[in-house]
């Protein structure tokens, strides 16, 4: 992730290499840890150990912490800021490995 002065994510600067020095790795999974696959564990537990192992300094690699509120209330709001994206998992759910897809909004 690359941000502009306001703090909102520039796809088109991390794209363009123009600002390479200030990438940034946002992290919300974790699947495997020391030769130990996590996959089978529920979303929460493995942001947890995701969490433990970077724990609270400033890297290259930033936590995303988990938010739990209404789907549709994160969506809109998201549009609003004008994101350019949201990481949407169920909290209870293992890791399931396959090509991504885009999830529709509502299905």
């Amino acid at each position: 992730m690359v941000c502009r002065d306001d703090g909102l994510s520039d796809f088109s600067a991390l794209r363009s290499r123009r600002r390479d020095q200030d990438v940034t790795l946002v992290a919300f999974d974790l699947i495997e840890l020391q030769g130990d696959d996590l996959r089978d564990l529920p979303l929460l537990d493995r942001k947890r150990q995701l969490s433990k192992l970077l724990g609270k300094t400033k890297h290259v690699i930033q936590f995303s912490e988990h938010l739990d509120h209404d789907g549709a209330a994160v969506f809109e709001h998201a549009c609003r800021m004008g994101l350019e994206g949201i990481v949407s998992k169920r909290i209870d759910a293992p890791y399931r490995s396959g090509p991504p897809g885009l999830a529709k909004y509502g299905s």
